[in-house]
């Protein structure tokens, strides 16, 4: 066992014994949740209900309607308001690499013990406890470790939500993260009941036709630059007048950018208009490895992983490509090169 591991185990029978000592608490996690978030925040949510805990679930109304590809998740119980009792609940943090992307100042300024359960390798460790397992895939393997700690059987639904955040943030099996330790969750969750082709065919076998449309009009503007080695895409508040679609529909779109054969950094560049901090979020992916892009994301007070990440913005469309084409350019050494 390596000394990082061993520091994983005593974090995590810390936080096994807050959460039996505790009775009340607030989980949240990271704005523009992802299926890693969702799936973490709604199975930490039952695993507190078996225990008998007071639990409650945090995300602001502006994350509604959710992706579609997650809908199907029963997220009918979440809070969009904070409780009246909040400083009497602990927070328990999800995949959520600094606080904040949970723009919400009565979490930001309260004083409750926080307890930071994530796996981002930049996560600033702003809670009380901070487990914070680098080597894990998904939060949601440190969140199956924690229910085996608690002795919280593994019914149905709660292998659903762990499964759905292990399926998407590995790409499904695909990338890089994905190790042994990964498969033997899955098996584990299968086990426990998850019928796999049914999650597949909602995550993925779902798309309105609108999403359809808003993704030919991405893949029609996709630019090669840089010599290739920036594929970026914009789209823009037309497009989903034009389509029909909303914002929450771009959901898949930048998996498409990152297979183009040379690039290193996929992107798109997406208006945003639900009156959110920023008028523009960048979502990148480093194909290779070879370039960082959470350092690229914290520029802008982003972040994520070294190959997955993304950023709000007010620059426009042009000006953001020409900081990625900057920042790709430091990281490989050179200057830019001609688009």
């Amino acid at each position: 066992m390596t000394e990082a591991t061993e520091l994983v185990g005593s974090e995590l029978d810390l936080v096994a014994e807050e959460i039996r000592a505790g009775d009340r608490f607030l989980l949240t996690t990271h704005e523009n949740p992802d299926g890693d978030a969702l799936g973490s925040l709604l199975a930490v949510h039952r695993i507190l209900e078996t225990l008998g805990k007071d639990s409650l679930m945090f995300l602001t109304a502006k994350e509604f309607p959710l992706p579609v590809e997650y809908r199907f998740l029963p997220l009918e119980e979440v809070f969009h308001e904070p409780p009246a009792d909040i400083s009497d609940r602990v927070v328990i943090f999800l995949d959520c690499g600094n606080i904040d992307r949970m723009p919400v100042d009565f979490l930001r300024e309260a004083r409750n013990k926080v307890i930071n359960i994530d796996h981002h390798h930049d996560n600033t460790r702003f809670g009380t406890i901070n487990l914070i397992d680098v080597e894990a895939s998904c939060t949601a393997e440190i969140v199956y470790d924690l229910a085996g700690l608690l002795g919280v059987e593994m019914t149905p639904e709660l292998a659903n939500a762990l499964y759905v955040a292990l399926v998407t943030d590995t790409g499904k099996f695909m990338y890089e993260n994905t190790d042994g330790r990964s498969h033997r969750m899955a098996a584990g969750l299968i086990d426990a009941g998850v019928q796999v082709n049914e999650v597949y065919r909602r995550l993925y076998e779902h798309s309105p036709i609108e999403k359809l449309k808003l993704l030919a009009r991405a893949l029609e503007k996709i630019e090669l630059l840089d010599d290739g080695r920036l594929a970026v895409t914009y789209i823009s508040g037309d497009d989903y007048t034009s389509t029909g679609a909303s914002e929450a529909l771009t959901e898949g779109v930048i998996d498409h950018l990152r297979t183009v054969d040379g690039t290193v950094v996929a992107a798109v560049v997406r208006d945003q208009s639900d009156g959110g901090r920023a008028a523009r979020k960048v979502s990148m992916r480093s194909t290779d490895g070879r370039v960082d892009v959470s350092a690229i994301a914290r520029v802008h007070g982003g972040g994520g992983h070294r190959r997955a990440a993304g950023f709000g913005t007010d620059l426009p469309y042009e000006q953001v490509v020409e900081f990625l084409i900057g920042e790709i350019a430091a990281q490989l050494g050179g200057p830019p090169t001609s688009g």
